[in-house]
This record gives C-alpha cells, sequence and structure tokens, in this order.
C-alpha cells in the first residue's frame, strides 16, 4: 500500500504567493506554481480565492465565429425541444398507464393477469403492423 505525503503551507507562505501574484514578480498563477515548485494546479488558486483575490485568477476568454454561435443556440433550441418532448411522451405513459388500470378495474379484471394472458396477442400484432 502506497502511502502519500502531503504538502502543508503556512499562512505567511501563502499571503506572500498571493502577494507576489498581486505586485506583478509572476505573470500568473503558474508561474508562481512553477518558481515555488508547489505541486497541483488548483492550490494556488484556492489561496486567491480564499484571500479575495479572484481577480487575479486566470481568465478565460472563449472566441466563436458568428456561425458557432448560431449552431450553439440551434443546439440549445433542440435540448429544450427534446426534452419537452420526452416530458410529454412520460405524461402520455402515465396516462396510458392509469387509463389501463381503470379499464381493468371496471372490467374486474386484474391488470398483470390481463398482461399475462394477452401479451402474446399485442406482441403478434405489433409485428404485423411493422411488416406492412
Amino acid at each position: 500500500m502506497k502511502t502519500r505525503s502531503y504538502t502543508r503551507y503556512s499562512e505567511a507562505f501563502k499571503h506572500q504567493v498571493v502577494r507576489e501574484i498581486e505586485n506583478g514578480k509572476f505573470s500568473g498563477v503558474f508561474a508562481a506554481t512553477r518558481a515555488y515548485g508547489i505541486p497541483g494546479s488548483e492550490t494556488v488558486k484556492g489561496w486567491l480565492l480564499k484571500y479575495g483575490r479572484d481577480d487575479l485568477m486566470p481568465k478565460r476568454i472563449t472566441v466563436t465565429t458568428m456561425s458557432e454561435r448560431d449552431e450553439n443556440q440551434e443546439l440549445k433550441k433542440r435540448v429544450s425541444e427534446l426534452e419537452k418532448a420526452l416530458a410529454d411522451a412520460y405524461m402520455r405513459g402515465l396516462l396510458n398507464e392509469s387509463y389501463f388500470e381503470i379499464a381493468c378495474e371496471r372490467l374486474n379484471m386484474d391488470p398483470e393477469t390481463f398482461k399475462k394472458k394477452h401479451v402474446s396477442h399485442l406482441s403478434s400484432a405489433r409485428k404485423g403492423k411493422a411488416k406492412k
């Protein structure tokens, strides 16, 4: 079994690294991490967040073309439509199940017995429709 070692940094050291990034000694989080040999890409970022200096965090800038942006909007719209269709299908299934239970109740039949008795007939009827 492998034992893991953890490095603990003092508050003074953490403040020093954050101050050096603030003062421009390092170009950013990665440079400070590399200079001090701090393992893990999230350690110094965590310190910046902890000390309220998230303005020094690296910013992600995404450049997209108009066609990419349009495509993203279309895909989001499509996902929304599919989610609505799925919800509708689910509701239809619940309604059909309820109607089936009501019909069986009115005919004084057990729903499970009905399904077992007629399942072979229903599956053969579906196969016949598929062949047409």
